[in-house]
C-alpha cells in the first residue's frame, strides 16, 4: 500500500477540513498514480471532493464511525481493520491511502511508499498534519523532482520508501 499527499514545509495537509493548495500538476500526478486502483479515505476527506462524490475509475473505501453513512460509488466500513480486510489480496502497488490525517497516521506504517508533493511555503492556520517522514528512521527519500512553480507556489514531488517493509 502507498500513501499520497500534499504537505507544506511544516508537513501540514489541511485546514478546517479542506486542502491547503490548488496545484493542477499535483492533481494530474495524483490521478495518474491512483487511476485503476483502490483508495482508502475517511468520510471527511470524501466530503471535500466535488459534490462529495467518490473518485471515478477507482474503488473507494470510506472509513466512517457513522453506521448509517452511505454514498453511491463508495464502500463504507467502520474501522481501519475492515478496510484492510476488504483489500486483502489486492496488488499493494494499486492500493492508496489518501487521507485525512488520522487515516494517514493509522496506516502509514503499513505503506511501502509515500508519494509527497512538498510545497515550499507554510500554510497559515493549518490544523491537520502528516507525519514528518524525515524524522522517522524507517523512511528514506528515494527520489526528488526538479522544482515546479504553479499558482504562485514552488514545490517538488518527493518519493519516500519504507525500509521497514
Amino acid at each position: 500500500m502507498n500513501a499520497i499527499v500534499v504537505v507544506d514545509q511544516n508537513w501540514a495537509i489541511g485546514r478546517e477540513g479542506g486542502l491547503l493548495f490548488s496545484l493542477p500538476a499535483d492533481m494530474r500526478r495524483f490521478r495518474s498514480l491512483t487511476l485503476g486502483g483502490t483508495v482508502i479515505l475517511g468520510r471527511k476527506t470524501l466530503d471535500t471532493f466535488p459534490g462529495g462524490r467518490p473518485l471515478p475509475q477507482r474503488r473507494n473505501i470510506v472509513i466512517t464511525r457513522d453506521p448509517s453513512f452511505a454514498r453511491a460509488g463508495a464502500e463504507t466500513v467502520s474501522s481501519l481493520q475492515a478496510a484492510l480486510d476488504l483489500t486483502a489480496g489486492e496488488d499493494p502497488d494499486k492500493l492508496w491511502v489518501i487521507g485525512g490525517g488520522s487515516v494517514y497516521t493509522a496506516l502509514l506504517s503499513r505503506c511501502r511508499r509515500a508519494y509527497l508533493t512538498k510545497v515550499d511555503a507554510a500554510a497559515p492556520e493549518a490544523d491537520t498534519f502528516f507525519p514528518n517522514l524525515d524524522k522517522l528512521p524507517a523512511w528514506q527519500l528515494e527520489a526528488a523532482s526538479e522544482p515546479v512553480t504553479e499558482n504562485g507556489f514552488t514545490y517538488r514531488f518527493l518519493d519516500y520508501v519504507n525500509t521497514a517493509l
